[in-house]
């Protein structure tokens, strides 16, 4: 691709979708994490969502982290353990 075409938006792969649906989900101390890690210049970039339903609200923390993968799969493993981490470091505080 030309760098004229990458300058002016003429391809390549967004660096963030506007919402992907999780790879996988899994609950873990009254929490819901979602892995949704999405493609970035050629590599899954990890990315996930932790909410929760406080008051009859729910509550969501989106996170993005350097880490890349060449592979969906382990891209959505590590999104779902840095989800479970968030959790146990910070709980409800994440949304506060």
């Amino acid at each position: 691709m030309s760098f004229l075409k990458r300058l002016f938006g003429g391809g390549g792969e967004a660096a963030e979708p506007k919402s992907a649906a999780p790879a996988k989900q899994v609950e873990h101390k009254g929490f819901l994490i979602s892995a949704t890690p999405y493609k970035n210049d050629g590599q899954y970039q990890t990315c996930g969502i932790v909410s929760k339903e406080i008051d009859g609200v729910v509550k969501e923390h989106k996170f993005i982290r350097a880490d890349r993968f060449a592979g969906l799969d382990d891209a959505v493993d590590i999104s779902i353990k840095k989800g479970i981490q968030l959790v146990d470091e910070q709980g409800e505080r994440m949304f506060g």
